[in-house]
């Protein structure tokens, strides 16, 4: 039996996400489908992590076991043959059999954009969050320093979690604007559901002047101010950049 490690680009615009599930496609679902067309097996693809729906990946991980003979290259080439075009196979390798994408992950980044101009884009709305307001860059980036370190995201989380543990360790975050676009990117050893999301819609709101920094930095101490209407940001604007072993 080998294991095979793939990675993973897509657009998540059209799937309910990453994981197999009854009410919708989803991209394990496609990948699956089309690899077991191709080694004759039913073949079982283990992610490095879920995506929510609608949100895209740069380099998503995933592994699977097979007995199939076929080379690397050959099962890449069939993938990539068979998988819609906003999936996209762009490295395949085997790998030793204790390896799993998933608890092997040493740490992952996540990349949000928001679109920040006047005017929307008609070839970037199903990747970016369109904002017109004009944000207070410094503020939102003193914010983002706030962020590495070990904190407790409770309150940065969607409520329906169930985790040991709502604590996790931001390496690195930070703000760039290029052009008429912010990302945000963050790397950390784990993250919560709708974490980021919640996170760059904390930002949004520091830029706007509907919170500050203080209160930010509350919230990471899982103190929630009061008067503030937390947001969470759209799935479009979220990409799974990295995933890293080592």
């Amino acid at each position: 039996m080998r294991n095979i490690k793939i990675t993973i680009e897509y657009e998540g615009t059209s799937y309910k996400g990453w994981q197999r599930q009854a009410n919708g496609i989803t991209v394990q679902e496609v990948i699956e489908n089309v690899l077991s067309k191709i080694t004759g097996e039913v073949i079982k693809l283990f992610g490095s992590g879920r995506t929510d729906s609608g949100v895209h990946a740069i380099a998503q991980v995933a592994n699977f076991k097979t007995e199939s003979s076929l080379s690397t290259g050959q099962l890449m080439k069939g993938m990539n043959t068979s998988l819609p075009g906003d999936i996209v196979i762009i490295k395949c390798d085997e790998v030793p059999s204790d390896f799993h994408s998933q608890y092997s992950a040493k740490r992952k980044t996540y990349m949000y954009r928001i679109l920040n101009r006047p005017h929307p884009s008609a070839l970037l709305r199903h990747t970016t969050w369109f904002r017109r307001n004009k944000l207070d860059l410094e503020s939102m980036r003193k914010a983002v320093e706030l962020l590495p370190g070990e904190h407790d995201f409770r309150l940065f989380a969607h409520s329906d979690i169930t985790v040991r543990t709502t604590v996790r360790t931001v390496y690195s975050a930070n703000l760039t604007r290029r052009g008429d676009l912010l990302i945000f990117e963050i790397e950390a050893n784990g993250f919560l559901k709708r974490m980021v999301r919640m996170i760059t819609g904390a930002l949004y709101q520091i830029g706007t002047g509907k919170m500050t920094i203080v209160e930010f930095g509350e919230m990471l101490n899982t103190k929630k101010p009061e008067d503030i209407n937390f947001i969470s940001a759209p799935a479009r604007g979220l990409f799974l950049k990295k995933v890293d072993y080592t």
